[in-house]
């Protein structure tokens, strides 16, 4: 069949063009600097029998990285010699909206412990000043005990930090590079993570132990516990919520903290209602740990820790983590896809643009890279080597 020189022409152009889009996916054009910090602990490890084995201080590191001028090629800015734990959720650190400071608690210290160590709960949090070149730590802050997941909201002003060995959570300002512990609010039993709802009146801090969400009300500075809580699945650790507000999703980590090798949820809950009030739950596997919900507001992943914790000879044991991609439509919420990262991811950060996601591989000493194509998720095969294992991991308050 005779072809045209236009119709030729056209046809070029055409595989040219989707040549050029395909290159754009796998290189994206450059872009201005966008952070992330990483709490690497160096001081847990787990053996072939799936206990933790304790190591002395001295070798922790915080890592400032940015993600935003090739986010297939993250930069380390800095590593500070700073410490930081894996027994505080991997939200235990924040960085404000304006980019300008990271809030990085330590849950834990090390302790002597006859020949060995032993964990303790520590009561720091460092603030670094992300303007620096390189960042730099400029202040640390008494707060309660074993200080977790934090939140920072969306005016910049405000921090609240849930003290897992105080059942409490602390309350900070923050006024230009001041932080100031201002309150604390009593909780009354274990608290592992904290969140300010978007519009800064409320927030929502999980009951660990308790399976429930516990509700805040935020007037300026004071933050007070209505005494009002949300059941949810088992173990609560970590959960988020959507950018307009309207619904929040809780990961239950089934089997407090480790995984078992029995399925787990995720639980939708209805903010909008009065009271608000859990809606539905997800099925996503063994132990969602590390959890977020993407800028756009339409995907959220949970990271199963899927076995990798346990002993190698546990009938659930598998070498490498999860991640599974969560679609959200409206308040309706359905399990996409997941893919298979490394050894136990903890965190999850979403770059601005919710093109990607990264998440840390704590035994792996690595971030693995993947990329978001419509409501699934891509492996892209690229990775980032660190100095240590990736306790936890946050991108800027959004």
């Amino acid at each position: 069949m005779a072809v045209s020189f236009r119709t030729l022409t056209t046809i070029l152009i055409v595989a040219c063009l989707i040549s050029l889009a395909g290159c754009a996916a796998m290189n994206p054009a450059p872009g201005k600097r966008e952070l992330m910090v990483v709490g690497n602990d160096e001081k847990v490890g787990i053996s072939d029998a799936g206990a933790y084995v304790f190591s002395g201080p001295g070798r922790d590191t915080v890592s400032i990285i940015d993600i935003g001028t090739n986010p297939l090629a993250p930069n380390i800015l800095v590593s500070l010699p700073l410490m930081n734990s894996i027994f505080g959720p991997p939200v235990n650190l924040a960085i404000t909206p304006d980019e300008s400071l990271a809030l990085v608690a330590n849950s834990m210290d090390a302790e002597k412990d006859g020949a060995g160590w032993k964990m303790v709960p520590d009561n720091r949090l460092y603030v670094i000043d992300l303007t620096t070149n390189p960042p730099a730590l400029i202040d640390t802050v008494a707060v309660g005990k074993q200080p977790s997941g934090m939140s920072i909201n969306r005016a910049g002003n405000l921090a609240s930090i849930a003290n897992r060995a105080d059942n409490s959570i602390s309350v900070l300002r923050i006024a230009g590079k001041k932080v100031t512990l201002i309150d604390t609010v009593t909780i009354g039993e274990q608290v592992a993570h904290v969140v300010f709802a978007p519009d800064g009146k409320r927030a929502i801090a999980g009951k660990f132990p308790g399976h429930k969400l516990a509700l805040l009300e935020v007037n300026g500075e004071k933050v007070v516990y209505t005494k009002q809580d949300i059941p949810v699945g088992l173990w609560p650790y970590n959960f988020d919520i959507a950018p307009d507000g309207k619904l929040a999703l809780s990961a239950d980590n089934g089997a407090a903290g480790r995984s078992d090798g029995n399925a787990d949820t995720v639980t939708v809950i209805d903010l909008e209602s009065n009271p608000p009030r859990a809606i539905d739950k997800v099925v996503v596997g063994d132990a969602p740990e590390g959890f977020a919900i993407s800028p756009t507001g339409n995907l959220a992943v949970a990271l199963l820790l899927n076995g990798n914790d346990a002993a190698k000879n546990a009938w659930f044991y598998q070498r490498n983590g999860k991640v599974v991609a969560l679609k959200i439509d409206g308040k309706k919420v359905t399990r996409s896809n997941e893919v298979e990262v490394r050894g136990l991811p903890e965190g999850a950060v979403f770059s601005n643009d919710g093109q990607y996601i990264y998440v840390g591989n704590y035994l792996d000493r690595d971030i693995s890279i993947l990329r978001v194509e419509g409501d699934r998720i891509v492996n892209t095969g690229k990775s980032l080597a660190l100095p240590g294992q990736p306790a936890s991991m946050r991108g800027r308050t959004r």
